[in-house]
């Protein structure tokens, strides 16, 4: 077991390497990771990693997670476009207010 998937971009025409800065934009901090099969290289990739031990020191439950791929798919939908980017950070700050890592 381990707490972490991969997303292959490979049939979106992405590279992991704009995913990840655009995800980071938006405040959700994934990786960009090598899949298999690649054709991109190690320094763009056409993948995503993707960790859950953040959403689980948060204590998000299943109607967390869901708006958060929501949000994920929002952005890679429409990479590159500054208010969609805005309008999900402003969603992601506002969830993590709700779900703090201290209590």
């Amino acid at each position: 077991d381990n707490h972490l998937f991969l997303v292959s971009l490979i049939r979106q025409g992405l590279t992991g390497k704009e995913a990840d800065a655009a995800l980071g934009r938006a405040h959700i901090t994934v990786n960009k990771n090598s899949v298999p099969n690649d054709p991109q290289s190690p320094f763009v990739t056409s993948g995503l990693r993707i960790g859950t031990p953040a959403v689980t020191t948060r204590g998000f439950k299943v109607t967390q997670c869901t708006e958060l791929a929501g949000w994920i798919c929002d952005i890679l939908d429409n990479l590159g476009d500054a208010d969609v980017e805005a309008n999900v950070a402003s969603q992601v700050a506002a969830l993590c207010a709700d779900f703090p890592v201290y209590r």
